[in-house]
């Protein structure tokens, strides 16, 4: 049919790899006939969710350099595939396979939220059936964007289903700041329409829009709109169901984490393989080679923390034993890190990510290729350090900033049910100690949660980060070229209108 939507082809559907959602096979989709009831969108939609649950997206190819570009995180295994160690030492080529494997993926699942929103208005619905449902399509195409945006600056932006293939070939950049002003909309949209709460945080919530339009708001330093945004998540956080976890590990435990009210919105694995879909690498990319304990057939070393990050953070602090496995089992026997290397070379001498590796649930073929665990995007406990680090900028020295912090330090001495006196509560700092001591603390809180990397951007902190003394010095960063991804050079090949080339490359 000539009228097939050319990016909805790209939808790929049957729908699979998010566990908690409602999933209905479809084999062959002919928008132009598909569209006969709001359920039909939410299918749409389910696609999108779906696409982000693919090796190609939150699998592996575009969640690992976003660790891997952080200074936290480095290559262990030197043998590993060069595309990922360019991003380490950032010595990126526009042709990286990273680059070029997950650009078309978001794509997919911006065309499937545009499918949705414009199949959804076809139908002639009342605004009060249709738009708590498309208005997660509107979520997801913010979702998707932020991150596009964030990592290449101007875009193609794509907010309508493409007719012809004539047209998406020959589309232009979006400048940043209007594909933003777009995000904001799409998230203002989605807070009013969106319930207050869902079956499952594999689905965005009222709190879910408003927790983003607070981090989109401090990523763009507009500080009193990211404060009143989290705010009001966090006045209404009885009406949207959220709370800390009460313990930490229980965040990072496959098996436990659908029964938690922290996270806003998840990406969700489901423990088995299906072709492309459900296909989570990070265990395996982050665990310790040759260990048996666990239960994903021992790591890859691949994305292994600087010794830095174990030297520099205080062991009173429960979430560094959460979130670093500092021994391991070989042939029976538990050893240290320190010799780590003696049972595999490609093991490096440090301590491991534990947050994918520890607590895995169901893996397939026993390699952790297919755990079950719920990727946050953004928790609760994020949301308060927003507020903090917000209304600091606002209004230095308050005792409510302080609070926000320290209700996140509440729970990190919260030690499996055994409070201890660490991490001690904070008061009295200046505006920059303040500044100073809410990084560090989102450093800690969420560590090796994809976070990093964004603040070392929006905070202007590379040369800090990756200088002499840093966690990970890495000499080749140069801000003028390493705060953006070079557009894919295929891309480029293809549309000429995308030129220029971002800066550097």
């Amino acid at each position: 049919m000539k009228n097939i939507k050319y990016l909805f082809l790209l939808l790929v559907l049957p729908i699979i790899g998010c566990s908690d959602l409602e999933e209905e096979p479809v084999s062959v989709l002919s928008p132009d006939g598909f569209f006969q009831s709001i359920q039909d969108v939410q299918t749409a939609i389910n696609g999108s969710y779906g696409n982000m649950a693919t090796e190609a997206f939150w699998g592996r190819k575009f969640s690992l350099p976003l660790l891997l570009r952080s200074d936290m995180v480095g290559i262990g295994d030197q043998g590993t595939a060069g595309r990922r160690k360019d991003h380490d030492n950032f010595a990126v080529a526009d042709d990286n396979g990273m680059i070029t494997a997950f650009w078309p993926r978001t794509y997919q699942i911006i065309a499937g939220a545009n499918e949705a929103i414009a199949g959804g208005n076809a139908l002639g619905l009342a605004d009060e059936t249709l738009n708590p449902v498309v208005a997660q399509a509107y979520f997801v195409r913010a979702y998707t964007y932020f991150h596009l945006v964030r990592l290449f600056g101007d875009i193609p932006y794509l907010d309508a289903p493409v007719q012809e293939i004539a047209a998406a070939s020959q589309i232009s950049k979006t400048p940043a700041a209007e594909v933003y002003a777009n995000i904001i909309s799409d998230l203002e949209f989605a807070k009013q329409w969106l319930p207050d709460t869902q079956s499952s945080s594999a689905l965005p919530s009222k709190a879910t829009a408003a927790g983003y339009l607070a981090l989109v708001h401090l990523t763009m330093n507009s500080f009193p709109e990211a404060y009143n945004e989290a705010k009001f998540v966090i006045d209404n956080e009885g009406r949207f169901g959220l709370e800390l976890a009460n313990d930490f590990q229980d965040l990072f435990d496959a098996t436990k984490q659908s029964g938690l009210k922290e996270a806003l919105f998840t990406l969700d694995f489901n423990g088995f393989r299906d072709g492309n879909y459900g296909q989570d690498y990070m265990p395996a990319l982050t665990g310790i080679r040759a260990n048996q304990s666990g239960d994903i057939g021992g790591g890859w070393s691949v994305a292994v923390p600087s010794i830095e990050v174990y030297n520099r953070w205080d062991s009173r602090d429960y979430r560094k034993a959460v979130s670093l496995d500092t021994t391991g089992v070989f042939s029976g026997v538990e050893d240290n890190f320190m010799n780590f290397p003696t049972y595999d070379a490609r093991n490096i001498q440090s301590a491991y990510i534990a947050k994918y590796a520890r607590f895995t649930g169901q893996t397939s073929n026993g390699n952790g290729r297919g755990s079950e665990h719920n990727y946050a995007q953004l928790r609760y406990a994020e949301v308060l350090l927003i507020a903090a680090e917000a209304l600091n900028e606002v209004t230095p020295g308050t005792t409510e900033a302080d609070g926000y912090v320290n209700k996140v330090r509440a729970r990190a001495r919260n030690r499996a049910g055994v409070v201890t006196a660490f991490p001690e509560d904070v008061a009295g700092l200046s505006q920059d100690d303040f500044r100073d001591m809410v990084l560090e603390e989102r450093r800690w809180e969420l560590a090796f949660e994809f976070k990093r990397w964004y603040d070392i951007k929006r905070r202007d902190l590379g040369a800090t980060a990756f200088g002499v003394g840093g966690f990970e010095e890495r000499p080749n960063f140069t801000a003028s070229r390493d705060y953006l991804y070079p557009l894919p050079n295929d891309e480029l090949q293809r549309n000429p209108n995308l030129e220029p080339q971002n800066s550097g490359y």
